[in-house]
């Protein structure tokens, strides 16, 4: 009655007359197996999934067809509370279902165990098995009678805070290291300053062509990306308990690897750019039996030797690192050079860090396939979106007239493609001319999943001016974001997606290696503005005292944490949060201090503690602009400065409208790495600054 079949350069089992795929490689799917009556060892998810497929594909009662990728989304969201503590699920009613099964398990279980079976009219659910404190994980399954639906979120009531997100390996391109020196240093930091111990390394450039077919170069090419994977590989080795993730900066050797075309074109059959190599640390990667000469573009040719890898897939959760990458190489289509197409990333990603750029908590959908490819591509826009701010905050418009006059956290578009190209969503040209005010992006089409590609689109989304920091190949399979909902890194969604092999929604082409993030692996979704003029001063009882100006946000205190050197790893000083905005610490040091802001962070998803970016000083002011000091003695004040200030001079004005200010030209003393000025006056107002250079 029902057949499992392969195609013939996918990896999936298809039931007709569904779209709906099964199960990683040359497998059988466990519906053919329970018609026929053979043996199976199914969990209890299975079975479950199962009979909710069963019911899409068998009953008849009420036979309505999907209309939009939406009705293959339980757009599930979260409220949370503390007294008689409960998750309160909730999802649009869907007129046309005839059931609902839903799991719960910890983030990090392997499995989801006992279902729960809800009523065809379920809404909502009340989960009161939980405490304050913890965190938990739900997935939704729906059945209608022509289509199935999952939903996913990452619940938590007050989730503790993470201070200390493990060590980032750095690869920078070294071509870039001297023209992006200060950006660098401050890219260093602000890793630092949000919990991560860096591990930079600046490595050769990438110096061979992929499209370089010639034996010549075989040898070249496999020594360039085994010399960056023997870098990250010892930093792995050397700790791996903490070691989480690689940040690939510049147009650092791209891995190629497999002969898939998961856009589906026979033309694009061959090796993809497969950014997760360098994040897999034990499977053995060979070059030696791929032998398939035919794509049109000499880069995705893979024969045996070539330094173009065999794999297609990824063997059961062996991503061990999240990858992602930041390269602005041949970009044509942008009038500024590479360097400076890198250079307004790293401002950008700056910017939002310290919230100085912002985008509203909503989500975007821009569907031009719909379920023209009898998938349901944009499926996965609706439910991680309605997970982030709840399934009413996302909606329907054009990527670019929406998004030129309005923000957007995240945004998702798909339409036919080309490597430059999505339709209906827009091109590189379009990306080159204007400053789309969205975030974080999915976008899917043909032939531009293949981001090692001159002008390619998903690179070109992450050059624009202001606002796109990641972007993402969506459809082929479903990316899983929800985790990033209660404050996680969308490195983390970046492994959890390419290593997952039947836990969550398994459409075509999971586990296999086109899967890359454009974008730092280390951001985070929801950001806390940090405190500001950060002050460090000598005290008169041998201590040191910290000051710093309030964050502007409704927070709930401050953690102070002080290492010998910014690079870290830094220490809290303070038990309980401070709500005060000074801390005193009793021992003076060369030490450098951090301070970050907490706040109670309420979502979609649930709540849960999160921090500021960290901001830093040490007594000598080497961090940021000089912080003056001010304080009252008979007749006058005692202005200080930090004397590593070169340029700074300070200037005085006795009004504010208008302001004359002068330069004071009392004599100013140097001890102790700050300077001093007395200024005496009486009868008026002064008030004083540090004019820079």
């Amino acid at each position: 009655m029902f057949k499992s079949y392969r195609m013939q350069y996918g990896h999936l089992c298809k039931l007709r007359p569904t779209c709906y795929t099964f199960g990683p490689r040359w497998i059988d799917c466990p519906l053919r197996s329970v018609f026929l009556g053979e043996d199976t060892n199914m969990t209890s998810w299975d079975m479950a999934r199962l009979a909710v497929i069963c019911g899409a594909l068998l009953g008849a009662a009420r036979n309505a067809p999907a209309v939009s990728a939406t009705d293959y989304a339980v757009r599930v969201s979260a409220t949370v509370q503390t007294d008689l503590p409960q998750v309160r699920l909730s999802w649009p009613a869907d007129p046309n279902a005839t059931g609902y099964v839903l799991f719960r398990k910890l983030r990090d279980d392997a499995s989801w165990g006992t279902a729960r079976p809800l009523a065809s009219d379920a809404t909502n659910y009340v989960d009161t098995n939980v405490v304050v404190g913890g965190a938990y994980e739900y997935r939704i399954a729906k059945s209608a009678t022509s289509y199935y639906g999952e939903g996913y979120l990452y619940s938590g009531i007050e989730s503790p805070l993470v201070e200390s997100r493990g060590k980032v390996v750095l690869l920078v391109d070294n071509t870039q290291s001297a023209s992006l020196a200060d950006e660098l240093t401050r890219l260093e930091q602000d890793l630092v300053g949000d919990g991560w111990i860096v591990m930079r390394h600046d490595v050769a450039r990438m110096a061979v062509d992929p499209a370089n077919t010639s034996p010549t170069v075989w040898a070249a090419r496999s020594n360039e990306l085994a010399n960056v994977k023997a870098l990250i590989t010892a930093d792995y080795n050397a700790d791996p308990a903490n070691t989480k993730a690689v940040f690939v900066f510049g147009h650092v050797p791209v891995p190629y690897a497999g002969n898939l075309a998961p856009d589906g074109h026979i033309d694009h059959v061959g090796a993809w750019p497969a950014d997760g190599f360098y994040g897999s640390m034990n499977l053995p990667w060979t070059d030696s039996f791929v032998d398939d000469p035919l794509a049109s573009s000499p880069r995705n040719r893979n024969v045996p030797g070539d330094g173009k890898l065999d794999q297609s897939y990824w063997p059961y959760a062996e991503v061990t690192l999240a990858v992602g990458r930041v390269d602005m190489a041949n970009l044509p289509a942008f009038p500024q050079s590479e360097t400076e197409l890198l250079r307004r990333y790293l401002n950008k990603e700056h910017n939002f860090r310290h919230k100085l750029i912002t985008a509203e908590r909503r989500g975007l959908i821009d569907d031009h396939l719909g379920l023209s490819t009898g998938e349901a591509l944009a499926a996965g826009g609706w439910r991680n979106f309605a997970a982030f701010f709840g399934a009413t905050n996302t909606v329907a418009g054009d990527w670019l007239t929406t998004l030129s006059t309005q923000s957007y956290l995240w945004g998702y578009g798909c339409g036919g493609g080309t490597y430059t190209s999505c339709s209906g969503v827009g091109s590189t040209a379009d990306f080159a001319a204007n400053d789309p005010k969205v975030i974080f992006t999915m976008l899917f089409g043909s032939y531009f999943g293949d981001w090692d590609s001159q002008n390619n689109l998903l690179r070109a989304a992450i050059a624009t001016t202001n606002h796109t920091l990641t972007s993402v190949w969506s459809g082929r399979p479903h990316w899983i974001f929800h985790h990033m909902g209660l404050g996680e890194t969308i490195g983390f969604s970046t492994r959890l997606t390419q290593n997952n092999t039947d836990n969550y929604d398994f459409n075509d082409f999971a586990g296999s290696v086109h899967l890359g993030l454009m974008g730092n692996p280390t951001l985070r979704m929801h950001i806390v503005a940090p405190p500001t003029a950060f002050g460090v001063t000598k005290n008169g009882s041998g201590g040191v005292v910290l000051s710093w100006s309030a964050s502007p946000e409704e927070v709930i205190g401050y953690h102070v944490y002080r290492a010998p050197t910014v690079t870290g790893p830094f220490t809290r000083l303070n038990g309980g949060l401070l709500t005060s905005t000074t801390y005193t610490d009793p021992v003076v040091s060369t030490n450098v201090y951090m301070v970050r802001a907490v706040k109670l962070e309420v979502s979609g998803s649930g709540s849960y503690y999160n921090a500021s970016q960290g901001i830093f000083q040490d007594l000598a002011g080497s961090f940021g602009p000089p912080v003056l000091n001010i304080s009252s003695v008979n007749g006058g004040v005692t202005l200080t400065w930090p004397a590593n200030s070169p340029g700074y001079h300070l200037e005085a004005t006795a009004a504010f409208s208008p302001a004359n200010w002068s330069s004071v030209t009392n004599a100013v003393q140097t001890s102790d790495g700050l300077n001093t000025a007395v200024v005496n006056f009486s009868g008026s107002n002064q008030f004083f600054r540090l004019r820079g250079p």
